[in-house]
């Protein structure tokens, strides 16, 4: 393993040090896992292509951006965990997709959609919902993209748009 490597290593231990409580990390696996969610991600060290620490612009707060051979990229954010680009190859462009997601946005989005459905059972549910599930789907892409397992996370969501499309007809 080169130097640049366990400079990174050292950078991103450093960094895990201090934020124990959104992201942990499995040397032995070299796995990172998500505290929010629960799910975890390989790390593929002999990949890494470039690993920068950052500060975020208002906050001042620092976070380590990853980035991989493969065109992959994630940064270690607090709050957030462990974040990534959405992907909209299965949803097209969306309105109000940020650039940047966590799997956190993913819980909080579904609990608004949820919402809708369980607190306004006798109303048909909004268009928003329907947008929502489409953001969703674009975070749980971007998700599997950089190494998360979300298929039980798709189940979910599946489960939902059905429902949402018998409600609306």
């Amino acid at each position: 393993m080169g130097s640049s490597t366990e400079q990174a290593k050292a950078k991103v231990s450093e960094w895990l040090e201090k934020h124990r409580h959104a992201v942990l990390y499995d040397e032995e696996s070299s796995t990172l896992v998500d505290v929010a969610s629960g799910k975890a991600v390989h790390l593929p060290w002999y990949d890494l292509k470039a690993c920068d620490e950052k500060a975020h612009p208002e906050a001042g707060d620092t976070y380590i951006v990853l980035l991989f051979d493969n065109g992959n990229q994630i940064a270690l954010v607090d709050p957030g965990g462990i974040a990534f680009s959405p992907s909209d190859a299965n949803t097209g462009p969306l309105r109000d997709l940020p650039s940047v997601v966590c799997l956190q946005d993913f819980h909080i989005l579904k609990q608004r959609i949820d919402h809708y459905l369980n607190a306004h059972r006798d109303e048909p549910p909004p268009r928003e919902c329907l947008d929502l599930v489409m953001i969703g789907i674009a975070i749980l892409d971007g998700a599997r993209r950089v190494g998360f397992d979300v298929g039980g996370l798709e189940g979910e969501l599946d489960t939902t748009l059905r429902e949402l499309e018998r409600r609306r007809s």
